[in-house]
């Protein structure tokens, strides 16, 4: 049976002790200290880090090591401006990708510059090919969460028959799943948690929308201010998003259903009667 764990504190130790043992890693970086919130170094702590432990059939070392790596790193230096915004503009990050994934592809280029700094190297002891094939996988990790390529991760899941845990196809898409429903599932928190960093993101689209317009840039229809209202966003994007994502990975992880798949329904409905309170407040307010 496959282990997933949602405490990030408990699960960076516990990775830590691990990877010492099995892969040699030099850990230090993340070490905890008493009181020490772990991902404080990330700008918003939006992304969930799910531990993965297959006791029986075997989730190797290196994709945890994959999984672990890529998750601390996936949004490095995040400017807060979304790929839609640095493609119209041409921005000096748009110019260097060629257009294609500019803020995964910078995330992952300042991942892999931290970690081939010696200080930094947490992959030192361990062997050069193994090395190069984290490396390989933490990159193929980050790129994955670009939403440009949500569809097609979603399609590769969902299509999955008798999902095994040796079928290195299936463990890619797994660990892409995984990565990305980790990244975007902040609504599987407590909802006086998940509210408060969803008002944080939609602030961010708002000020993104309005530079859009100052700019004279296109508008990214779910960021303007002007139109999207918090209720009907985070409905839309639980119903189209995230609860396909969550089903497809409950197949693999059952328990998923009870502390995910859930609380994704009860978000939904929650914010399903904000948008029926409001659709009764502007109708009372609309002229006889």
């Amino acid at each position: 049976m496959a282990h997933l764990r949602p405490d990030t504190r408990e699960t960076l130790q516990d990775w830590s002790e691990v990877q010492q043992e099995k892969l040699g890693l030099r850990v230090g970086l993340v070490k905890l200290e008493e009181g020490e919130e772990p991902l404080t170094t990330l700008k918003r702590p939006t992304f969930n880090v799910w531990n993965v432990q297959q006791e029986e059939e075997g989730v190797s070392p290196e994709d945890i090591a994959v999984l672990m790596v890529g998750a601390l790193c996936h949004d490095l230096d995040h400017p807060g401006l979304n790929n839609a915004y640095q493609v119209n503009a041409q921005t000096e990050l748009a110019v260097r990708y060629r257009n294609k994934s500019p803020l995964e592809n910078h995330h992952c280029a300042i991942a892999l510059q931290i970690l081939s700094q010696s200080q930094s190297n947490i992959f030192c002891n361990v062997e050069p090919d193994k090395a190069k094939h984290i490396l390989e996988g933490i990159a193929e990790l980050i790129l994955a969460t670009d939403m440009a390529h949500h569809g097609s991760v979603l399609q590769a899941l969902q299509e999955i028959q008798n999902f095994s845990f040796s079928n290195a196809d299936h463990m890619t898409v797994l660990k892409k799943g995984l990565m990305k429903f980790s990244d975007i599932s902040n609504e599987a928190r407590p909802a006086e948690q998940a509210e408060i960093w969803a008002d944080v993101l939609l602030e961010e689209y708002f000020l993104q929308s309005d530079r859009e317009k100052a700019e004279g840039l296109p508008v990214t229809p779910y960021m303007d201010r002007d139109t999207v209202t918090k209720a009907q966003s985070q409905e839309s994007f639980i119903q189209f998003m995230l609860l396909p994502l969550c089903q497809a990975l409950c197949k693999i992880f059952p328990q998923l259903d009870s502390w995910a798949l859930q609380p994704l329904m009860d978000a939904k409905l929650r914010y399903e009667r904000q948008v029926e309170i409001l659709q009764s407040h502007k109708e009372c307010l609309e002229p006889m």
